[in-house]
């Protein structure tokens, strides 16, 4: 998987298509991203003691990884990532303007 946490996002698919956003995290078991502000849905929170109440909360559910693009950080565009070696390191490089992300 090639996006990770902290990455700027956005959504090519879904009912939230168009939104963008940062990685707050990355499930590379489940090929799955948590991107804030993106996948919010309401739940029911269940009052846990006497003194707090029941609540309804947003709460935000991963995005399958095919569903987002990394956002180029020159053109501010979707864009593919490539992986080049540097030095014996490996590093991510975006397709549309060849800049290496961090």
């Amino acid at each position: 998987m090639k996006i990770k946490k902290g990455d700027k996002v956005i959504v090519i698919a879904g009912k939230d298509r168009g939104k963008s956003g940062k990685v707050l995290r990355a499930l590379p078991r489940e090929e799955r991203v948590v991107v804030e502000g993106v996948n919010v849905v309401k739940r029911h929170q269940r009052a846990t003691s006497q003194r707090q109440s029941g609540q309804i909360i947003d709460k935000t559910l991963p995005v399958h990884v095919s569903n987002v693009m990394i956002v180029d950080p020159k053109k501010g565009v979707p864009t593919r990532i490539g992986i080049k070696r540097v030095d014996g390191k490996y590093t991510r490089v975006t397709k549309k303007s060849n800049t290496e992300l961090s």
